[in-house]
């Protein structure tokens, strides 16, 4: 019996399905039904309003930070959830382009998820200042960190092909040229260990709704080293980042440490369902989760490379060099994936070839891994998937 599987029996999975798409959305955690329905009926419904006095409601962003700060390796007190991620990255940048006055380029690679570089280019665009988005390969970054840039910010783990960007060297690189290091740890955080306190990172973000299993839309969190929490101007100023909310003074005033990285009213049922999904990382190391991730992406590799030779890895051959996902390229990529989601195995697609699949420790197993391997092959070497069906894109690929 692998030694997850405790908390394999956390998570509601379905019968006679494979699910290998962790990195895009986590299974539910049977926990989180009772949780929302708990907050729904029994604090929502009989409190009202003084639910957020009675049930603490306001807490939960501060809270939720703590238990996710543990998982990246940040001090109590220097994470806060709330928000989408996207919102997150946008106050990064923002904060990190006003530290650094004069400065007028933030750095990224085109490994980066795109939604990242659109906040980005939209708020340098905004600002009217003849700032610039530099986007180059993700080999290059290091040599592009020059006196000029302002801000780096990059995902950890590049979401196509799981490439893991070397954190701590980018980081001093960037603090070397004097530049604030902004990392979105999106396909990161609850996957595989991240030291944001070793390396001295400034600001970090990230969603919680793949690896933490948080539920669609669950809300993003962001992460400012403690040193440099009074420095950050919150550009999106919104009113429980104020030092007294409920004073509703008419001027801004930045609250206490991260808590001034608050924007909107904390979405509590979400929030709720969150708080359910990480009881799975209690009493669990990040350094086990990475080495099972580990040995069951590599058995995928070896099982799909023996069976089937018409696919080509995109995934980084070693293991230390990629995060919980492995990629592969298939000329007809996206049909191979529908049939295999046909079959009751999920995994996803993104273009333009590449099949996508994820391994969580805590919920998929060795079998999982063989019966995906065996039925992909056996997709790709009898054509399965060439029927129309399979080459309709949906909305959601």
């Amino acid at each position: 019996m692998s030694s997850f599987q405790t908390q394999r029996d956390l998570f509601d999975l379905p019968e006679g399905i494979t699910y290998l798409d962790g990195n895009s959305l986590g299974p539910l955690p049977k926990s989180a039904v009772d949780r929302a329905r708990t907050t729904m009926a029994e604090e929502w419904g009989p409190m009202l309003i003084t639910g957020w006095n009675k049930a603490r409601w306001m807490d939960l962003p501060a809270r939720l930070g703590d238990r996710i700060g543990r998982l990246i390796g940040a001090p109590a007190g220097s994470t806060v959830v709330g928000d989408t991620l996207s919102i997150k990255v946008y106050q990064a940048v923002a904060s990190a382009v006003e530290m650094r006055p004069g400065r007028k380029i933030v750095l990224s690679d085109n490994g980066n998820f795109p939604s990242d570089l659109y906040m980005a280019d939209g708020l340098l665009k905004s600002l009217k200042q003849g700032h610039e988005l530099k986007v180059v390969d993700p080999e290059t970054v290091a040599e592009n960190i020059t006196e000029d840039v302002a801000a780096v910010m990059l995902t950890h783990v590049d979401y196509r092909t799981g490439r893991v960007h070397d954190m701590k060297a980018i980081t001093d690189k960037a603090h070397a040229a004097g530049a604030i290091m902004i990392w979105d740890l999106a396909h990161s955080a609850g996957a595989l260990p991240v030291d944001l306190t070793g390396c001295n990172a400034d600001i970090a973000v990230g969603c919680t709704y793949k690896y933490l299993n948080g539920g669609p839309g669950a809300p993003g969190f962001i992460h400012v080293r403690p040193d440099l929490i009074d420095q950050v101007r919150p550009a999106l100023s919104g009113w429980l980042g104020h030092q007294a909310p409920f004073a509703f003074d008419l001027d801004y005033r930045p609250g206490e440490g991260v808590s001034r990285m608050r924007v909107g009213t904390p979405p509590v049922i979400q929030m709720a369902v969150l708080d359910a999904a990480l009881d799975a990382f209690d009493g669990v190391e990040m350094a086990d989760i990475r080495a099972r991730s580990i040995e069951l992406s590599e058995q995928f590799i070896s099982e799909v490379e023996a069976g089937c030779k018409d696919v080509v890895l995109a995934s980084p051959r070693d293991p230390q060099a990629r995060g919980s996902q492995v990629s592969f390229r298939f000329h007809e990529g996206y049909a191979a994936m529908q049939a295999l989601i046909a079959r009751g195995i999920i995994g996803d697609f993104r273009a333009p070839d590449i099949m996508r699949f994820g391994f969580c420790p805590l919920y998929n197993t060795a079998e999982d891994v063989s019966h995906a391997a065996a039925v992909l092959c056996e997709i790709i070497a009898t054509g399965e998937w060439d029927r129309p069906e399979f080459k309709q894109r949906k909305a959601v690929t």
